[in-house]
């Protein structure tokens, strides 16, 4: 067996788990990507944004966008992108000082995996302190990059 290499990797534990993740996720979005779209059901319409609150977490602020059930049935079906698009320009409606680098990132990794993740979150936390990151380190890091989820 000299030669051949082992199939176990050297990964941390850290890296493990971002690798269990993303490979979750992969599971969940390559079905629905490839699922036949229905035509009998239309995307529900707006509005697809309740309300927004900002709130403060220690010293660090975090805007809570509350999502209406349109929103939570338009963001589970697959090419929604327009759909997200009039929902994020609803987020900017309500808070204009929601325009800030990162932060339309964070919602769109929401709208898009937020209910299969975790169907029924009561708002979708979006922060101006994140990291700015690439589209697969936002989903790797549970569209919470930089730090911790928020309590609430």
């Amino acid at each position: 067996m000299s030669g051949q290499r082992s199939w176990k990797s050297r990964a941390s534990p850290v890296s493990r788990v971002r690798l269990f993740f993303a490979a979750a996720i992969a599971a969940i979005t390559v079905p629905v990507l490839l699922a036949p779209v229905a035509s009998a059901d239309p995307v529900p319409g707006p509005p697809y944004i309740d309300h927004v609150r900002w709130s403060k977490w220690g010293d660090m602020s975090s805007l809570r966008v509350f999502p209406t059930e349109a929103a939570r049935q338009a963001s589970s079906e697959p090419g929604t992108d327009a759909q997200a698009g009039e929902a994020w320009i609803e987020v900017l409606t309500l808070s204009p000082d929601a325009d800030i680098p990162g932060m339309r990132a964070q919602f769109l990794c929401h709208w898009h995996y937020a209910e299969l993740v975790e169907p029924g979150k009561i708002s979708w936390n979006l922060e101006p302190w994140r990291n700015e990151v690439s589209e697969e380190q936002m989903v790797a890091a549970g569209c919470n990059p930089g730090g911790t989820e928020e309590p609430f």
